[in-house]
């Protein structure tokens, strides 16, 4: 027996199982050390040799047993002449063309006999019950790591217990704690569900039970400690302290789901905002390729344009060269019939009939043939040319320049003269101040600067420039026009940019007694209140404030379908309009760019493209685009002079058929009036086609 203790420690626990059979119980439970039952320890020796061989097995014998081909244990092994093994099955399969090795790739002449490894097979049952037997040893292991959390009854140590007596600190099944419910001297005695952790509630310096919890310390305690270490601190019974903890625990769990609600809010929100900012980036980017669209169409057609213009003057020389050589062609035929007829005449014998023979050269045969000067240098050819360079040189000057700061250099008189020579036409050279068109009649603070004569003589001083070199700079100053009004019409003939506009029809000068600055005041007594009808507004026009404030939406609006919405331009009626009588408005402005002002009949056109205000012979607007100031009525435009207005009043008499426009500030001063025949209803009109500019109906106070 001594000896097999000395030799123990060399056999590990293999050796402890088989120490069980020879010396029994009693020794087994003395080297182990524990107060288990001989069965359990036997139990829990022989999985571990079994889990010991099984792992042995499998690290050792795993990686020979598989088959090179299927990656799996072998079914029915074979070996081949060359010495490696694999399941009969698997190499058949890849003998179809040829024989050789799927491993070495040794090439066999012919099929090579194939027979059963026996030893190895031998090797591979035994591996796979061994494999068995380790998988059912750890579910063994896990059954009885779940026994291990069953509260046994600490009397009869098999029965699971029903509940815990925390004076006795034991646990009983129902068979042993029959003394607890039927002997009155337990009566006393508290029962609880069944605890598994009674050692950790025995206080380890008093042996007692901690029945109370120190609030001060936070840690539970015994009678005994509350007397001595704990004396005169404060307590609670741990049911309490549970309690209150859970309360505390509770609130927190309330705090954090708020917090937690919060942030998914949030989180929804910024969903919410980042789909926003898709949608509205898709519409952006749509705006701007339709607007660049916009420019390429019309630079194509100004291409278009100019090459028709070059294709006719080609034309036309084309067809002076075919009638020169026409008539050229016909003079050689003359003269060629004038020269046969001198010759036959020549050869006449007789004298007397070659002396009564006259005859006269044809008319063609005293003009000296001479070949046309023709060119493509025409007043049209060469205007187009020098246009489409002014236009490049221009784009490119614009295109350096970040974006921010593209905008302010198209913008008339903030701009400085070009490299070509161009100065924009607000500030021409070689042109004193211009008397303004009566039309225009702005307000103080926007007058005309007058150019002292004798900076205008020093001006004249320059070399005066050729006729192509002043073609040149009339298509710079049309460029720049275009640069400054996206959406022009060709300008009337002989009316050139910038100049002194030609008055078309539906528009004309301001009458006498409304040229100079109008009190507020007498204007407010006919003041009329407006609102915005939104049968009529289009679906990008967003109405806000009471049907008072127009703006553009990035998202079209859900109104119902009408026939009296605009279909195509963004614009929007009142939903009062006016056959008799004076009648005043005032509309503020977010920005005096990208906004139309002015009147329609109700009969004018909802859906086509002619619809947009002014543009047709039913509606009369004054337009900001670009930062330039138009007037426009039935597609003809008059360029004015822009005062910036913030706020624009409107007055119309409908006895004398004149609608008069103001920029209103401490006084009203009138920029434009239109004069035109009230044929039927007309209806205050606006124009809002820029996202971040609109249109607000004030309240008229004096």
């Amino acid at each position: 027996m001594r000896r097999d203790r000395e030799r123990a420690p060399e056999r590990g626990g293999i050796a402890i199982a088989g120490t069980h059979e020879t010396f029994g119980q009693s020794y087994q439970l003395y080297r182990v050390g524990l107060n288990y039952s001989s069965t359990t320890v036997q139990s829990s020796l022989v999985v571990m040799a079994d889990v010991e061989e099984s792992q042995f097995s499998l690290l050792s014998l795993e990686d020979d047993l598989t088959c090179s081909i299927c990656l799996s244990t072998f079914v029915c092994p074979v070996t081949i002449p060359c010495g490696h093994n694999f399941c009969q099955d698997c190499l058949l399969v890849s003998w179809k063309d040829s024989y050789s090795c799927p491993q070495c790739r040794t090439i066999f002449a012919t099929k090579p006999e194939l027979k059963k490894n026996t030893v190895l097979s031998t090797v591979v049952e035994t591996f796979r019950e061994r494999t068995n037997k380790s998988e059912a040893s750890l579910l063994g292991e896990e059954k009885q790591a779940e026994k291990k959390d069953v509260i046994r009854c600490d009397t009869c140590m098999e029965t699971e217990a029903s509940q815990t007596c925390l004076t006795c600190m034991a646990s009983f099944c129902d068979e042993h704690l029959r003394p607890h419910r039927e002997n009155p001297i337990f009566r006393l005695h508290q029962l609880s569900e069944p605890v598994g952790d009674l050692s950790e509630r025995i206080c380890p310096d008093h042996h007692k039970l901690m029945e109370l919890f120190c609030s001060q310390h936070g840690r539970p305690i015994c009678s005994l400690c509350l007397q001595q270490v704990h004396k005169g601190c404060t307590f609670v019974s741990p049911e309490e302290q549970r309690n209150q903890k859970e309360s505390d625990l509770r609130i927190k769990l309330a705090f954090l789901d708020g917090k937690i609600m919060k942030n998914e809010t949030v989180i929804s929100q910024m969903r919410d905002a980042q789909d926003k900012l898709k949608a509205s980036t898709t519409n952006r980017k749509k705006a701007v390729a339709a607007e660049d669209q916009h420019i390429r169409d019309m630079l194509m057609q100004e291409e278009r344009d100019a090459l028709n213009a070059v294709d006719q003057e080609m034309e036309s020389g084309q067809t002076k060269f075919k009638t020169c050589m026409k008539k050229f062609s016909e003079n050689i035929d003359n003269m060629s019939k004038a020269k046969a007829d001198i010759h036959s005449l020549l050869r006449r014998s007789q004298t007397q009939a070659f002396l009564q023979a006259s005859y006269d050269l044809p008319v063609a045969a005293s003009v000296d043939p001479y070949t046309p000067r023709i060119s493509l240098d025409s007043k049209k050819v060469k205007a187009s040319q020098a246009f489409a360079v002014a236009l490049k040189e221009l784009l490119t000057e614009v295109l350096k320049r970040p974006v921010e700061a593209r905008l302010p250099i198209i913008k008339p008189g903030e701009r400085a003269p070009s490299a070509s020579g161009f100065t924009p036409f607000s500030t021409r050279p070689n042109q004193e101040s211009e008397p303004l068109p009566r039309s225009h009649s702005p307000g103080p603070g926007s007058q005309p600067r007058v150019v002292p004569k004798k900076k205008a003589r020093k001006r004249t001083k320059k070399p005066a420039q050729s006729p192509e070199g002043k073609m040149g700079n009339e298509a710079l100053a049309l460029s720049m026009e275009i640069m400054l009004d996206f959406g022009f019409k060709n300008n009337p003939s002989n009316c050139p940019p910038a100049a002194q506009p030609c008055q078309t029809p539906g528009t004309s000068d301001i009458v006498p007694n409304i040229t100079s600055a109008e009190k507020r005041n007498e204007l407010l007594k006919y003041g009329t209140v407006l609102t915005l009808d939104p049968r009529t507004a289009h679906r990008r026009i967003l109405l806000t404030e009471g049907f008072t404030k127009a703006s553009v939406s990035d998202e079209h609006v859900n109104y119902a379908d009408c026939p009296e919405r605009f279909a195509v331009c963004s614009q929007v009626l009142t939903t009062k309009g006016f056959s008799r009588g004076r009648h005043y408005w005032e509309v503020r402005l977010s920005s005096s760019n990208f906004i139309g002002i002015g009147l329609a009949y109700g009969s004018i056109d909802r859906k086509g493209p002619a619809s947009r205000l002014g543009r047709n012979a039913q509606s009369w607007c004054v337009e900001w685009f670009n930062v330039k100031l138009s007037a426009w009525h039935n597609s003809s435009e008059t360029v004015l002079v822009n005062p910036n207005p913030k706020r624009v009043g409107v007055l119309l008499d409908c006895e004398d058929g004149l609608a008069t426009f103001y920029n209103v500030a401490d006084r009203a001063y009138p920029f434009h009036s239109f004069v035109f025949p009230f044929a039927e209803t007309v209806y205050p009109a606006f124009l809002v086609f820029s996202s971040g500019s609109s249109i607000s109906l004030c309240k008229l106070q004096a």
